[in-house]
């Protein structure tokens, strides 16, 4: 994958934050930023993917609705198979 430079200007509070959020991961600032821009591109795909399922299904799809309740076992007697 090819990189690129992206210079910013940003505020020195802001970036104190971001250096002490960095710090407390054991990252250097330059990598939680770039971490917290591909997360958010995560997060903004992945709701698009939601938002285009529930299109597709429509409002009685199977992702609306309460999740379905799993049935419990059946119950035996204590003593059925033991002689």
């Amino acid at each position: 994958m090819a990189s690129r430079v992206l210079s910013l200007r940003i505020d020195a509070d802001l970036w104190d934050r971001i250096r002490d959020h960095a710090a407390k991961r054991g990252m250097s600032a330059q990598d939680y930023v770039v971490q917290a821009l591909i997360r958010d591109d995560f997060d903004e795909r992945f709701m698009t993917a939601v938002d285009e399922t529930e299109r597709f299904y429509g409002q009685d799809g199977p992702l609306s609705g309460p999740a379905p309740t799993p049935q419990a076992p059946a119950q035996s007697r204590p003593s059925a198979g033991i002689r």
